[in-house]
C-alpha cells in the first residue's frame, strides 16, 4: 500500500500556535480532518465533492495571523467541514480551490447551476463536461 503524499498540512491553533490535536491534511484528491489524542476520529472529503469554499478572519484571528476556511461539498457524511484557525487561510484556501478543480477535471464532473422557480440557485450534478440537466434534475422531493 503506497503512503499518501500530502500537499498541505497544518493543526488547529491556539493562539497562533499549533497546540491542538486536531490535525487538518490535503492530498491530490481528498481533504482529511483528524481529532482526538487517544480517541482518534478521522474524516474525509473527496475534493471533487466539494462545491464552495468560504474564509472568515476574526479581529482576534486576524491579530494572530490564522482563519478558518469553511469547506461546503456534497458528501452526504461531512456536508460542511471547518478548519480552525489554519496559518496563512487565504493561501490555504486557494490551494484547496486549484485542487479541487483539478480533481472535478480529473474525473469529468462539472455542477450546473440552474436557477430555481423561488430565484434561488441549485446545482445539479453532471458526469462529464457537456451535462444538460433536464427538467426534474433539481427537483425537490
Amino acid at each position: 500500500m503506497n503512503a499518501i503524499e500530502y500537499l498541505w498540512k497544518d493543526r488547529r491553533r491556539v493562539l497562533g500556535m499549533p497546540l491542538s490535536f486536531t490535525r487538518y491534511r490535503l492530498s491530490e484528491d481528498r481533504l482529511f480532518c483528524e481529532k482526538g489524542f487517544l480517541n482518534l476520529k478521522s474524516d474525509e472529503v473527496l475534493l471533487y465533492r466539494v462545491q464552495d469554499l468560504e474564509l472568515t478572519m476574526s479581529l482576534g484571528q486576524r491579530i494572530f495571523g490564522v482563519g478558518t476556511v469553511c469547506v461546503h461539498s456534497s458528501d452526504k457524511s461531512m456536508p460542511h467541514l471547518d478548519l480552525k484557525n489554519v496559518k496563512r487561510p487565504r493561501e490555504v484556501k486557494e490551494l484547496i480551490h486549484q485542487n479541487v478543480e483539478a480533481a472535478k477535471d480529473r474525473r469529468r464532473m462539472r455542477a450546473t447551476e440552474v436557477l430555481g422557480k423561488d430565484g434561488g440557485v441549485e446545482y445539479c450534478d453532471g458526469d462529464d463536461l457537456d451535462f444538460i440537466p433536464d427538467e426534474d434534475c433539481c427537483a425537490e422531493d
